[in-house]
């Protein structure tokens, strides 16, 4: 049987265990797994494009462990009544091959994202950071805010969207829970003054929502609007002002902010920090930037993390996924037995 978090018990298990809670220990499985990068087989994601969206595949592996996650991007859902973003994924036994657990991951990615984003920050940002500047405030604005505040400790934010009514959305879900929140009145009057920048817009435009002269010395840039082909968040001269740390450096070339610069832009990839094999933040004063795209492994951590949080629990079901006949070699009996004979 393979066990499966459905969107129901993935809600009723994140509101028991609480989304603060949650994003600090997911952070802790995500680094743990960036911090043994080197073990797993690697790909850019599989995606196909189309004039409405894409729709993508992101398989990692490790020794034991096969993962993979289905998730599609659709800027134009919203509009129309539909998520711009929903996935699921599942895990598997690499031993036999047989899919061990699988979930939602619609939920479940917003988790994994928001707790990747503080994790590179708490080692890319400065360490005295006390406010967070949030441009976007769709659907992973929330998150991103309880991220920071239980990774990191940050509780003052500044908020920006071009849609009023999501800035409202922020307020009215943030505030009760005991935030320090001011609506800006624009990109650049959000950024002002402010330690950490997340940009995480949905038009799949290449853009500039942050342009350099909006960027401060000492910031930390936390781009993740920039996730596929033809969609950008950050003026390229952003890119060259500061360090630019990525995932999985393939994928980013195509997908991320660096999409935007020559083939020999130098960037590097984030978990080489981790292993102390090259230096995060070298100076105070210095710009940092995450270009972010969302890698698999990200995934397989948040799906392994989710499946031992919830062992033990009644979280989950069990489903029967896998046709096991008792002859391995005699598929054809299950059905057999259940054909009337003539």
């Amino acid at each position: 049987m393979t066990r499966f978090v459905d969107v129901r018990n993935m809600a009723r298990w994140a509101a028991t265990r609480g989304p603060e809670n949650i994003l600090a220990e997911m952070a802790g499985y995500v680094e743990d797994d960036f911090r043994r990068w080197e073990e797993f087989d690697k790909k850019p994601r599989v995606a196909s494009h189309t004039p409405f969206g894409v729709i993508e595949l992101m398989p990692a592996s490790d020794r034991d462990t096969y993962g993979f996650k289905y998730v599609n991007g659709h800027p134009s859902n919203p509009a129309r009544g539909f998520q711009t973003v929903t996935a699921f994924g599942a895990l598997a036994d690499v031993h036999n091959g047989y899919p061990t657990f699988m979930s939602e991951m619609t939920l479940l990615t917003a988790f994994r994202t928001a707790a990747t984003s503080a994790m590179v920050a708490k080692k890319l940002a400065r360490p005295d950071s006390k406010t967070l500047a949030l441009i976007g405030a769709g659907s992973q604005s929330e998150f991103q805010a309880l991220a920071f505040r239980s990774v990191l400790g940050i509780e003052r934010l500044t908020v920006w969207d071009t849609d009023p009514e999501a800035m409202e959305k922020f307020v009215r879900n943030m505030a009760p829970l005991g935030f320090e929140i001011r609506v800006a009145s624009s990109a650049r009057d959000a950024v002002r003054g402010t330690d950490i920048v997340t940009t995480c817009t949905a038009d799949k435009a290449n853009a500039d929502v942050l342009t350099a002269d909006m960027v401060e010395p000492g910031m930390h840039i936390n781009a993740m609007g920039g996730d596929c082909p033809g969609k950008t968040e950050l003026d390229p001269v952003i890119l060259e002002r500061g360090r630019v740390f990525v995932e999985f450096e393939p994928q980013t070339r195509i997908e991320g902010e660096i999409q935007q610069m020559p083939a020999d832009f130098p960037v590097t990839e984030f978990w080489t920090v981790l292993t102390s094999a090259a230096p995060g933040r070298t100076a105070k004063n210095q710009v940092t930037i995450f270009d972010s795209v969302g890698f698999a492994i990200e995934d397989f951590s948040a799906l392994r993390y989710v499946r031992d949080a919830v062992d033990g629990t009644n979280f989950y079901d069990e489903i029967d996924l896998v046709a096991n006949p008792e002859d391995p070699k005699d598929l054809f009996g299950l059905i057999g037995a259940l054909v009337p004979q003539t």
